[in-house]
């Protein structure tokens, strides 16, 4: 057997397509979006949703406290989502303020211009002792916002930061 190759599987984990979506969580007045690339569902009866993201962003602890998160599918063509919550919102600011949106049950933001809503009661945190945490979470409310717009899907941009493979970083590396 041949010796493993981090960089033929960091390569080779880069090629599974990622669909782009916003996290969002409140709690006491506190608001917080980001990108997340790692989503996938995890059961039908009850539908569950689980999100991994980077460990150590500020909205950790909003979804520890609210014990809720939402997650936003983004369109393909809405370069306005991407660039707003592809890093740290610019000083404390509050990302939401100029970006139309509601809350459903759990008072996490919904983007009015998210393609799909999946409203989140938080049902478990794994900490993988790894660079990202898990969070999965029990849908309470969802939606298709857009129904003839089409995915934001991306092939190598699945939160593998490229500067692990080589590849020159882009802005949104270190946002999921």
């Amino acid at each position: 057997m041949a010796p493993t190759d981090t960089t033929a599987i960091k390569s080779a984990l880069r090629q599974i397509p990622c669909g782009l979506f916003v996290m969002t969580a409140a709690h006491d007045g506190a608001r917080y979006g980001m990108l997340a690339r790692w989503v996938q569902p995890c059961s039908n009866v009850p539908p569950l949703v689980m999100a991994a993201i980077s460990t150590g962003l500020p909205i950790e602890s909003l979804i520890r406290d609210s014990r809720s998160f939402a997650l936003c599918q983004i369109s393909d063509e809405d370069r306005l989502l991407r660039r707003r919550f592809a890093g740290p919102p610019d000083r404390d600011d509050d990302p939401f303020v100029i970006i139309p949106h509601r809350e459903e049950v759990t008072g996490s933001p919904i983007l009015d211009r998210a393609l799909t809503f999946l409203d989140c009661t938080l049902l478990r945190h794994v900490d993988l002792d790894a660079d990202h945490r898990l969070y999965v979470g029990r849908i309470v409310a969802g939606n298709i916002n857009l129904p003839s717009a089409h995915p934001a899907i991306e092939v190598g941009g699945n939160g593998m930061p490229r500067r692990e493979t080589g590849e020159p970083p882009t802005p949104d590396d270190d946002a999921s």
